[in-house]
């Protein structure tokens, strides 16, 4: 389990992985760096880059355009948590 207050890079991949799963996101059978996830009112592409996790909320802004963010590996588990699934 990924603890909430620890950097994200102090974890292993396959504990990043399983913490994505948990929330609900499916990796994409191609690019394994990439995953996907829906909520009721988004829905949002997730790469775990190298240097950082990069986020890309679907036409989510007022004129339908895609909104990305990117965050880095030292933020915790749950800055992350909160920065990526409460939306964009």
């Amino acid at each position: 389990m990924i603890s909430a207050d620890k950097p994200l890079y102090s974890h292993p991949l396959p504990q990043i992985e399983q913490w994505l799963k948990n929330q609900g996101c499916q990796q994409d059978a191609n690019e394994l760096h990439c995953w996907r996830v829906e909520r009721p009112n988004w829905q949002a592409e997730i790469w775990l880059d190298i240097e950082q996790v990069t986020v890309r909320y679907i036409k989510s802004s007022e004129n339908n355009q895609d909104i990305q963010r990117s965050f880095t590996y030292s933020l915790s588990r749950q800055d992350i948590d909160q920065a990526v699934f409460s939306g964009p």
